[in-house]
């Protein structure tokens, strides 16, 4: 799926194939062209990229919603790498959806959604922070239908894209306070009633500039057909409460993100990566049959490719990677060497070249959408503090963290001043500090949303059930885990780890040769066990970096 930073080349098509369509008496939107993003997509498109919601534009626009900044948020001016800074697409002006999650602004780095920094920066209030706890995630396939309930971020913190983008929006990453979210929904409502469709963002969307009063309303004719948008996305914004125009907002922008997929074919199934080439041309099983798990697939995947007497590889005749330029389109005999290893499970006993990569990162989408701790926030921390410094942390059951909410959890509207303690980044300045995952979720009484889908996810992974499915159980064994990432595609939207720690595939190849080591020898705190069915050296480690090379495809 293609996605432009200014899309006037999306817009100039989009109109031309369905101006004939614009009819101004019609109250629904006229069914888009097989190929233009339907609607609500492309203004889901427009709102992810506006950069007038945020604090910074509030406190320096006079009040005029329409104004231009006499200067931009100093946070945009560049874009933080983990090399050299790059000049910020955004600079001048304030925060927006797209400056962590980037596509094409830098075409020679092209990425999957997500930003070039380990944390990404974000504005300054006055409060220390300087950065997300977190690497920004990939928007590709965040919401990708699977067979657990739907959690969002590292932790689990949202059950559902609406809820996640409303947060956003009028939380820390746009530059409101805890304190301030009434003002940030109050703001942002006043944006959409009061935009007049003049800005150059609103421009490149086609139509002249329509103002997103209009555009919520759905009536006027001079609507272009492509931005009509359907009924269920339709509000009157001058009647609706600032929580229901905000609400809308993030629908719109949720229909957006949930376009951002890997390509597939017209059965559904994966088909611009080497590997899916090599499955296509080898007649291997494509995604699991009907109630078929993740892990059976896997399975039955790998009988079938030790079964190949004569595989037919993968060449630059199959393909030719554009925004990979150091790659070749290729699954040869090393690619496939290393699939063998990830989708090889370990055991206790020792067993050269199992990766056990598929406990966790079942193909065919590459992850299990569950929780982990594969030992990321411990390396950290005893990075920061010495060897044993993790283990040692004094870490609270339910009822003394929820009894002292501020010494431990992060900050939320009820409780603002909260410190936040562990979801940090591991800093020298703050001893005890780190991130500990979805136990800051985890009958967090603040989040009452997700734990009516976390939890089942959760007490599947530790085999509570009926009345031991509880919070207070499930705590302590939720320190430091995390969501599987997918590893689709690794090669646009390193650094890895939710640290951001990791610059290359090698690196985390390395640092799982570590972790699992130390789990077996009981030494990871709280780890999970799939780290200790991993049996890989360095001499797999060659192989299984080209399998994974081999998820790549020129996504943009």
């Amino acid at each position: 799926m293609k996605r432009i930073s200014v899309p006037l080349a999306l817009v100039a098509a989009a109109a031309a194939i369905l101006a004939a369509a614009c009819g101004g008496s019609s109250n629904d939107a006229p069914a888009p062209a097989a190929d233009v993003d339907p609607p609500e997509v492309q203004v889901g498109e427009r709102l992810f990229l506006e950069t007038r919601f945020a604090q910074f534009f509030f406190a320096n626009s006079g009040g005029d919603v329409n104004a231009t900044l006499p200067a931009g948020d100093p946070v945009m001016d560049t874009t933080v790498t983990t090399g050299e800074p790059l000049p910020g697409p955004f600079r001048g002006l304030s925060m927006n959806c797209r400056a962590c999650h980037l596509v094409d602004e830098f075409p020679s780095r092209v990425r999957t959604y997500d930003d070039l920094a380990r944390r990404s920066p974000i504005p300054e209030r006055g409060d220390g922070a300087a950065v997300t706890p977190r690497n920004s995630p990939p928007l590709v396939n965040a919401t990708l239908p699977r067979t657990l309930p739907l959690v969002l971020h590292f932790d689990g913190e949202f059950a559902s894209i609406t809820d996640l983008i409303v947060d956003t929006f009028t939380g820390r990453n746009f530059g409101w306070l805890p304190s301030e979210q009434a003002v940030a929904l109050s703001h942002i409502a006043n944006v959409i009633r009061n935009d007049d469709g003049k800005n150059e963002l609103a421009r490149s969307f086609g139509g002249g500039g329509v103002p997103y009063s209009a555009l919520l309303l759905g009536t006027d004719p001079a609507i272009p057909a492509h931005l009509r948008l359907p009924s269920q996305y339709r509000l009157d914004v001058s009647t609706a409460s600032d929580a229901a125009v905000v609400n809308a907002v993030a629908a719109l922008v949720g229909a957006y993100v949930d376009s951002l997929r890997f390509s597939t074919d017209d059965s559904g199934d994966y088909n611009a990566s080497p590997y899916d080439v090599f499955l296509s041309k080898n007649g291997l099983p494509r995604h699991p049959d009907e109630a078929e798990s993740g892990i059976a697939y896997g399975r039955r995947l790998l009988a079938a490719v030790n079964q190949l007497s004569k595989p037919v590889f993968v060449t630059q005749a199959d393909g030719k990677f554009k925004f990979h330029p150091d790659q070749r389109f290729r699954f040869g005999e090393t690619e496939l060497q290393g699939l063998r290893i990830f989708l090889t499970e370990g055991s206790n006993a020792v067993q050269a070249h199992a990766g056990n990569c598929i406990a966790c990162h079942t193909p065919p989408d590459f992850t299990d959408f569950a929780f982990h701790n594969n030992g990321a926030s411990q390396i950290e921390y005893d990075g920061v503090f010495g060897d044993g410094a993790f283990a040692s942390l004094s870490v609270p059951d339910l009822a003394a963290r929820n009894a002292d909410f501020d010494a431990y959890l992060p900050p939320t509207p009820s409780h603002p001043n909260a410190s936040g303690r562990f979801r940090s980044p591991a800093l020298a300045s703050k001893p005890g500090y780190t991130d500990l995952g979805a136990w800051n979720i985890v009958g967090n009484p603040d989040l009452p949303a997700p734990q009516n889908t976390l939890s089942p996810i959760l007490c599947g992974e530790f085999n509570l059930t009926g009345p031991a499915c509880n919070a207070a159980a499930l705590l302590p064994l939720t320190i430091a885990y995390f969501k599987t990432p997918t590893v689709r595609d690794l090669g646009q939207s390193a650094p890895y780890l939710h640290t951001g720690a990791l610059d290359t595939i090698d690196d985390v190849l390395s640092f799982y040769i570590r972790v699992s080591t130390m789990a077996r020898q009981g030494l990871v705190r709280n780890g999970s066990p799939e780290l200790s069915g991993i049996f890989i050296d360095d001499s797999d480690t060659a192989a299984l970096d080209a399998f994974l090379k081999a998820l790549n495809e020129d996504y943009n």
